[in-house]
């Protein structure tokens, strides 16, 4: 099965929400091929907001089920893009 959808998730209160969102990602796990993070950082801070990128596999029903989850942690923003 070939799955050409890519997932962004903009992540509000990455320490508070990291616990809740990880989960949803471990339960998923099967479920997405590539994950990164991205959130800024230098030498004096680093960022509690951040970017997650996700590659999914399944059909649109299984993306669309990843994203509503994404959606129900608190602080998190999902969306998908269908490039099928």
């Amino acid at each position: 099965m070939s799955c050409y959808y890519i997932i962004g998730a903009r992540v509000e209160n990455r320490i508070g929400n990291a616990v809740k969102l990880q989960e949803v990602l471990t339960k998923n796990g099967c479920k997405i091929k590539t994950r990164l993070g991205l959130h800024e950082v230098n030498e004096n801070a680093c960022s509690n907001e951040g970017i997650i990128i996700l590659q999914p596999y399944g059909t649109k029903e299984d993306v669309e089920t990843l994203v509503n989850e994404l959606n129900s942690v608190e602080g998190v923003t999902a969306k998908y893009i269908d490039l099928n």
